[in-house]
């Protein structure tokens, strides 16, 4: 098949890039011409593991290619995907939906006979409607419009693309029905994972699912800080209730609150949506509470243990970006904490293994090391916010070394109280202990 995709962020390149891999002609757009030269070298603008390899490969087979002009790419394509961003707007928590707006419409103009105008993107229930209205005002060939949502993981995209757990298909045209199975087909040989239901189910199913998993994570953060208050561990609380299958082991797992593209933006604007119909959704409009105090919690801590003087205080971050394998800073609670410890006086210095350049653009008045020690010489107290696991194996003993002071703040739990603890550490995790009173 010819595919157009438009956009080439993280859903965009990845999708264009596996669809490519599979035999398809496709061409990616994008306004931005600096942006677009440096794919056309197989320079990927985003970190994404395995990423690179893919559009080199299909760059260099003819598959692949990349241009600024959606003109260009989308005659004679027969699936345009959608895959622009649709940023939270300023009031509400509603999508932005200028950037698919204006999508649609040149891809009206492109048109030049049928194709199935897909939307990738993260948008509002109805969206559908408004892009058929919109391409309709412009072209008189015949399209339809669908939803294919996507449910990618930064840092492990390009597996979850190749291999999905599911497809959702959401149509209301026999013919695009059959464009798109065909389309996906390859990628569920061995298990159909295929699911046709109808558009606005589809769109709905994706903000669901995202806020699903954001209401587990402060669910669990707050079990946590009252594990805390009576003593108990969460680790060993998060594996009881994780072997329940009815529960499930993932996305238990306690911290310094969520960020990134999805979570945040996604449950604000599925809180609007209910506003918008007469409807509440007042467990994830919690969940969003919560997850704005969790962000706070390794700021108080720290505070505490010196007594709420950080003037003169050299705090090492370990971990920028808002998860591992990537360097997507969107959200993340390192920027929460780093704000909150330069306020208070603190000197602040960072490290991140793939981030550093996004937060270095942002200008903040904090230190960036060239490796995890460098942050953390001369240190009164380091925090991990990320759980690289290269932050797993620290060596302790060169940890400590390093320090001036040997206070551990363990926003993920990856360390073995005990074992920190034997090597001179004051050791502070999420939801392990009793909080000091």
């Amino acid at each position: 098949m010819r595919l157009a995709v438009i956009g080439t962020g993280y859903v965009g390149l990845v999708a264009g890039a596996g669809f490519s891999d599979f035999g398809n002609d496709v061409v990616c757009v994008d306004l931005d011409a600096a942006r677009v030269e440096r794919m056309r070298r197989g320079e990927i603008p985003i970190f994404e593991p395995r990423l690179e390899e893919l559009v080199k490969r299909n760059l260099a087979a003819g598959r692949l290619s990349f241009t600024t002009r959606t003109a260009e790419a989308v005659p004679g394509a027969d699936v345009v995907i959608l895959a622009v961003g649709t940023p939270q707007g300023e009031h509400d928590g509603a999508a932005d939906m200028r950037y698919i707006d204006e999508a649609a419409r040149e891809v009206g103009r492109a048109l030049d006979g049928f194709a199935v105008i897909v939307t990738k993107s993260t948008v509002p229930v109805g969206t559908a409607d408004r892009i058929r209205a919109l391409v309709a005002a412009e072209t008189t060939h015949p399209f339809a419009v669908a939803s294919n949502p996507e449910f990618l993981k930064e840092g492990d995209a390009v597996n979850d693309f190749m291999k999905p757990d599911r497809v959702i298909l959401g149509v209301d045209d026999e013919r695009a029905a059959r464009v798109l199975r065909n389309l996906y087909t390859p990628f569920v040989r061995i298990n159909d994972r295929i699911m046709v239901m109808d558009i606005r189910s589809a769109e709905l199913t994706k903000y669901a699912a995202n806020s699903m998993l954001a209401v587990r994570i402060s669910f669990m953060n707050e079990l946590a800080l009252l594990a805390e208050r009576v003593g108990a561990d969460i680790e060993k609380v998060r594996k009881g209730i994780g072997s329940d299958p009815r529960i499930g082991p993932k996305f238990l797992f306690p911290g310094p609150g969520f960020g990134g593209s999805c979570f945040p933006k996604d449950i604000r604007a599925l809180a609007h949506t209910a506003r918008q119909h007469g409807a509440t959704v007042e467990v994830v409009e919690a969940a969003e509470r919560a997850n704005n105090r969790q962000k706070r919690v390794l700021a108080e801590r720290i505070k505490a243990r010196f007594g709420g003087a950080l003037a003169g205080k050299r705090i090492a971050v370990w971990g920028l970006a808002f998860k591992p394998e990537t360097d997507d800073i969107r959200e993340a609670p390192a920027l929460t904490l780093i704000a909150e410890l330069i306020e208070a006086g603190a000197t602040v210095v960072g490290y991140d293994p793939a981030a550093m350049e996004p937060v270095r653009a942002l200008g903040l008045a904090l230190e960036l090391a060239p490796d995890m020690y460098a942050a953390a010489e001369g240190a009164h107290a380091l925090a991990l916010v990320t759980e690289w696991k290269q932050f797993r194996g620290a060596d302790l003993r060169r940890l400590r070394a390093a320090m001036a002071e040997p206070n551990l703040f363990d926003g993920r739990n990856i360390w073995d109280p005990e074992q920190v603890r034997e090597h001179g550490f004051h050791y502070t995790a999420i939801g392990r202990g009793t909080l000091p009173r």
